[in-house]
């Protein structure tokens, strides 16, 4: 047999080395490239300097909280767009209730706000039928009204410490609790997708709804759990916004749903469902709030941020969702 036939019959060169996969681990290599080339050309502007990259997990944790949980809820084949109008209710609930209650009572009302709005859309979606789109879209613009309402759109003061820092404002050494909270959330996220039963079915519920239901599963019980969960997210989001900033305001998470949901699909998390990683969506909302910081430090033009951000995105996700 000759060399040429035993490379074509073998499983090649680009398998052996690990470069058949590549497309899957576009947002790992994109990442690295992304992060050199700012190193490379902004390190006289500060960008290596280790407040700024803390800075940069400070105003990422948030997306990657709530990306985490709109990994299941695209993994299921469903989507949520009320994220980020339900961390500025949340925020603003949650300051609200620590006014009166205090720290618990504020952390409970923060984390009531999001099940109920979650058990509003999932009511919705599984049992009337309509679209998760249409149902969180909706609920965008309600749970945004709510929050300008309830705090007759003013800002409200968090004058409680140990909320503060507990929620986004505080650090252990040199490492922001935000980080811990997005580490272990991300530990949490992907041991629930990848090691239970939930998960899996999770998973073939977006796969295939038809063939999940056949099998056994109830799919319409996954989708209302994971919309739960996703509004739960939001609401924690919401939270540390308000912690960090050390007051509810309802533009907090104004904008998010849609870097939440870049983060997930950059990440490799299918839109069309059946597919999720929450290792590669933490990945993905870093890299988002790496280049926000990389081309504000580069001195561009909001308009012109907007962009090359839109570009690189494209480009990535581009990238990642073509899978043999």
């Amino acid at each position: 047999m000759s060399t040429s036939e035993n490379l074509s019959s073998g499983p090649g060169i680009a398998a052996r080395f690990g470069l058949a996969n590549w497309r899957q681990n576009i947002i790992y290599i994109g990442f690295a490239v992304i992060f050199l080339i700012f190193a490379l050309t902004l390190n006289d502007k500060g960008f290596l300097n280790p407040n700024n990259l803390l800075n940069i997990v400070r105003q990422t944790a948030m997306i990657a909280v709530m990306a985490i949980a709109m990994t299941f809820v695209l993994s299921a084949g469903e989507i949520d767009l009320s994220v980020g109008a339900v961390a500025g209710l949340a925020s603003v609930t949650t300051a609200m209730a620590i006014d009166v209650g205090g720290l618990f009572f504020g952390v409970a009302a923060g984390l009531a706000t999001g099940i109920a709005v979650g058990v509003f859309n999932g009511l919705l979606t599984t049992r009337i039928g309509i679209p998760s789109f249409l149902t969180t879209l909706a609920m965008m613009g309600i749970a945004k009204g709510v929050a300008m309402w309830v705090s007759d759109t003013s800002a409200v003061p968090i004058i409680e410490p140990a909320y503060s820092w507990l929620f986004g404002g505080g650090s252990i050494g040199i490492i922001p609790v935000l980080l811990i909270w997005m580490v272990v959330l991300g530990v949490i996220g992907h041991f629930v997708l990848k090691r239970t039963s939930f998960g899996r079915r999770v998973l073939a519920t977006g796969g295939g709804e038809t063939a999940a239901r056949y099998s056994g599963i109830d799919t319409s019980s996954i989708k209302f759990r994971v919309l739960i969960v996703s509004s739960m997210a939001a609401a924690l989001a919401g939270m540390l916004y308000a912690g960090r900033l050390q007051s509810g305001r309802f533009q907090l998470g104004e904008g998010d749903e849609l870097s939440v949901i870049a983060a997930a699909v950059l990440g490799g998390t299918s839109l069309f469902g059946g597919y999720g990683t929450v290792i590669g969506t933490i990945v993905g909302a870093l890299m988002i709030g790496l280049i926000n910081n990389g081309l504000i430090l580069m001195g561009l033009e909001f308009s012109q941020q907007l962009i090359a951000r839109g570009g690189i995105i494209i480009l990535a996700v581009a990238l990642s969702q073509k899978r043999s």
